[in-house]
């Protein structure tokens, strides 16, 4: 089972157990988060953070709700057997990150 964790900083100890860190793979950018799944293909599992501080153009970088839209609208994948956890600080992002992908995997397994 692929597991996929995003944070710019976090470590998976300070999320999950220990003991689950050598189920995950970290990425740390929205585009670290693409490439990924690009290249192996849709995880099981993502765990997302929202905030993922500032790009290399020292502007703030595209967030975890930009990588969740990016799985809904653009990947082209079939996410409903996708589970996710939402481990970010921010509420706000965080419930709109859970409603954007429970509202887009319920409406495909109505389909």
């Amino acid at each position: 089972m692929k597991k996929l964790f995003l944070d710019d900083l976090r470590s998976i100890d300070m999320v999950y157990n220990k003991s689950m860190e050598s189920e995950f793979d970290i990425v740390r950018t929205y585009d670290e988060f693409v490439t990924y799944i690009i290249k192996n293909g849709l995880p099981n599992h993502i765990s997302f953070d929202n905030d993922l501080g500032l790009g290399e153009d020292g502007k703030v970088a595209p967030d975890g709700l930009a990588a969740a839209k990016w799985l809904v609208y653009e990947s082209e994948l079939d996410l409903r057997n996708l589970t996710f956890k939402v481990h970010s600080a921010n509420p706000v992002a965080a419930e709109q990150i859970r409603g954007l992908l429970n509202n887009y995997i319920k409406h495909l397994k109505k389909i």
